[in-house]
């Protein structure tokens, strides 16, 4: 499992990522569309639309490292890309979500916000 210091944050890119993707096209993604620094020794969470997969992004300090997980069975947590703040993961959340708990209510603003994302994502097919 990986190990962070109390002041690692984990960012998710919300949008579905294509695993196919590695160091370069991941580090653009943190870098120029979360808007990050990818060599901040914070963690860059990037999770397939089948919600499946996920891969991390980190700077360990001597070089960038991916952490790739395939779920065997069930899915990861839909991260809504509706979600209108940054999505910042606590380190308990994380070992959650990597895990494949649900962490769907967690990014939801309102029971109004259910209902407005309930519409927007079924308008997109998700």
């Amino acid at each position: 499992m990986l190990s962070f210091n109390r002041r690692t944050k984990i960012y998710v890119y919300k949008e579905p990522t294509d695993m196919r993707e590695s160091y370069d096209g991941l580090f653009y993604k943190a870098k120029k569309l979360l808007k990050k620094d990818p060599f901040s020794g914070h963690l860059f969470l990037f999770i397939n639309k089948r919600r499946t997969s996920c891969k991390c992004l980190y700077y360990d300090g001597t070089g960038l490292v991916i952490v790739a997980k395939r779920l065997e069975e069930g899915l990861f947590s839909r991260i809504n890309p509706l979600y209108k703040k940054e999505v910042v993961l606590t380190q308990a959340e994380f070992s959650l979500f990597f895990e494949g708990a649900n962490l769907e209510k967690r990014f939801i603003e309102s029971p109004i916000e259910i209902k407005k994302v309930a519409r927007k994502l079924k308008a997109l097919n998700l």
